[in-house]
């Protein structure tokens, strides 16, 4: 009769068991294979969404091209001397209307309009003559040309529509904002203007070249 060792059952016990997770951890890696490509493709999608989404962005609003001419045309070129004195920032809140009246709730079209603008004035010595400048009993005497504005201008960068009531079956006049510019520059200088910008730029025109000439040599300087 065969003697049964008694190690064998173990080892059959092992087989069963090596046996019986085979299976599981084949299971486990086509699962995991099945997740990583599910995953993958997932991501796959969302991209190719994102770039479709990218491009028709660009179909229904496009980047505008700029392209200049390379051939700019200088018409005139010319030396300047003027002293630039003071320097004015004014802001000026510009209300305009078009089509006003009884059907303005339907056809009209206002805004209100905050415009930031610069003014610079100061004196043109290059209208300064010989005939403006003379000595007696060494005294300067100088006729400085009178002061004016140089720059008056809008600055569209700070500058903007605060508000914009459109009537019910109009989308607005196209010319409005392009007039309402044009007045807000012209309102800017007269700010500057009323508030004394030119006798301010005299003044400190007289002071700097007083100044600069006592510096030179000159003992009195008298601006008539």
């Amino acid at each position: 009769m065969q003697r049964i060792r008694p190690w064998l059952p173990t080892i059959i016990a092992v087989f069963a068991l090596v046996a019986a997770v085979i299976p599981l951890l084949l299971v486990y890696n086509l699962y995991n294979s099945v997740t990583d490509i599910a995953s993958s493709g997932v991501q796959q999608v969302s991209q190719m969404a994102g770039a479709m989404s990218t491009q028709v962005a660009q179909v229904l609003h496009p980047t505008p091209t700029i392209l200049p001419d390379p051939v700019s045309i200088i018409h005139q070129v010319r030396s300047l001397a003027r002293l630039e004195t003071i320097q004015y920032s004014v802001e000026k809140v510009i209300t305009a209307e078009s089509r006003q009246g009884a059907l303005s709730f339907l056809v009209g079209d206002k805004l209100l309009f905050v415009a930031h603008g610069t003014v610079i004035a100061g004196v043109d010595l290059q209208k300064l003559q010989l005939e403006d400048i003379r000595i007696e009993d060494g005294i300067l005497y100088v006729n400085l040309p009178q002061a004016e504005v140089f720059i008056a201008s809008l600055n569209n960068e700070d500058s903007y529509i605060y508000d914009r009531q459109l009537g019910f079956l109009t989308r607005g006049d196209v010319n409005l904002e392009t007039s309402t510019r044009r007045v807000a520059e012209e309102e800017i200088l007269n700010a500057a203007l009323e508030d004394g910008i030119l006798e301010q730029a005299q003044v400190n025109a007289e002071s700097y070249l007083l100044r600069l000439l006592l510096s030179l040599g000159f003992q009195e300087v008298i601006f008539e």
